[in-house]
């Protein structure tokens, strides 16, 4: 790839499962000067919030503009999901919570402890159409330090009910993602370097849990999945992986990319935080919805 003054340019990419072919694919940086970018989450209002985790805020970008301050005090923030009430749901590793911000800017804390323990560092999370909620709770490098806990969880938060854990690991489970159906939750293991799959039913509880994909390329981090069902996953690079796990195609950035997310009017466009940088690439498929 070459550093052009838009961007990344990449170069032809096969084609995916379904009869969409990539082409060539324009991977744009659109902003940059950040610390860590991490979390995005694609608003139906039409904007784009992600974290700056290691400056501590959240930030907001409309199309067409660069990001602007959009939650100064976010405590350390890393992955981002909306509801289909548009509330926002941020895992604040600092504080070592997950916390949901409404639409009059109030914040209610949703998760925080287990059985009286504080929680390691919440990472990723996301919402199912129902209300479930799933996020992943590693703890990496000085968390480690002040762990209460004796495992790193994947916690379930039903609409009503107590905090449950869905799984309960000696490694470190990192980003996750739903199916568009939402029968389906997809964790990325950072230290075994593979992706599992769960099978969730109506009420958010797991089963049949398998590796669904292995090998990777680095330590895996945020995932999204498309309409058809293909799964990308961030790591080194941004690798994109069919329904039944075969590699699809991959990009490198330039920088190791840390989560993407579908977004834009008609949720074609992979943004892709990566570091120091948010990039964009331009697709002609969907992201799969969940809220």
């Amino acid at each position: 790839m070459k550093l052009t003054r838009r961007g990344f340019v990449g170069l032809a990419a096969p084609v995916l499962a379904g009869g969409q072919d990539l082409g060539k694919i324009s991977i744009e940086r659109v902003d940059a000067g950040f610390e860590y970018a991490e979390g995005p989450a694609w608003s139906r209002e039409g904007f784009l919030v992600f974290s700056d985790t290691a400056k501590g805020e959240l930030r907001k970008l409309t199309p067409g503009s660069r990001s602007e301050s959009y939650r100064p005090d976010a405590n350390g923030p890393a992955g981002n999901a909306f509801d289909a009430q548009g509330r926002l749901y941020t895992c604040e590793t600092h504080a070592r919570r997950v916390v949901r911000l409404d639409r009059r800017g109030q914040i209610e804390i949703v998760a925080a402890a287990w059985e009286g323990k504080r929680l390691n560092a919440p990472n990723e999370i996301a919402v199912r159409k129902d209300g479930h909620v799933f996020f992943t709770d590693p703890a990496f490098g000085k968390q480690a330090d002040a762990r209460e806990l004796d495992f790193h969880g994947v916690f379930h938060v039903p609409p009503r009910g107590p905090l449950a854990t869905l799984a309960r690991w000696k490694t470190r489970p990192h980003g996750l993602a739903l199916s568009a159906d939402g029968r389906r939750l997809f964790v990325a293991n950072a230290d075994e370097r593979n992706i599992r799959m769960f099978t969730l039913d109506k009420d958010g509880k797991a089963s049949a849990e398998r590796v669904f994909v292995s090998g990777i390329d680095g330590p895996p981090g945020g995932i999204r999945l498309d309409e058809k069902d293909n799964v990308y996953v961030a790591a080194n690079g941004l690798t994109v992986y069919s329904p039944e796990g075969a590699k699809l195609a991959s990009w490198e950035l330039g920088e190791p990319p840390s989560n993407c997310e579908f977004g834009g009017a008609d949720r074609m466009t992979l943004y892709i935080t990566a570091r120091t940088s948010l990039y964009r690439i331009r697709l002609t498929v969907k992201g799969a919805m969940n809220y």
